[in-house]
């Protein structure tokens, strides 16, 4: 009894250690360090004048793009520290990636990706067909 009871505490224990490291792996995904597969096509501008003036913010310019990810592509981890920014995806499905986990985010969904100062993220394609998001983001002249 004694010996099925040490079993019993050492499997768990071990158990416990596997769960700790998997979550601590888990809790430390990185992004990839370089895009890849990329097409960006600006579908319109803001310049820093304008903005100053319709806002009174300095030194910033806002932009839309089309981005497309081709099947297999990614971009890169980056953070929005000073930039904002709202993504919707419009065709395939993007995979965001974030330190604490993935999510993703297909064109069919009613989900926007936010991109705030704590945002640090990167993006996969996982399908078989090129992925576009339409992304406007107020960024740093």
């Amino acid at each position: 009894m004694k010996r099925h009871r040490f079993a019993t505490a050492v499997t768990t224990a071990a158990a416990a250690a596997l769960g700790l490291a998997a979550g601590m792996a888990l809790g430390q995904m990185s992004g990839p360090s370089e895009h890849k597969g990329l097409g960006v096509e600006a579908l319109g501008k803001l310049d820093a004048e304008m903005i100053a003036r319709q806002t009174g913010l300095d030194g910033y310019m806002m932009q839309l793009r089309a981005i497309t990810i081709a099947p297999g592509g990614q971009i890169a981890q980056h953070g929005h520290e000073k930039r904002p920014g709202l993504v919707k995806v419009i065709s395939g499905d993007w995979v965001e990636g974030r330190p604490e986990g993935e999510t993703t985010f297909s064109a069919d969904g009613k989900d926007s990706i936010l991109e705030d100062a704590d945002t640090v993220h990167w993006f996969h394609n996982r399908g078989d067909t090129p992925a576009t998001a339409i992304v406007c983001d107020l960024n740093p002249v």
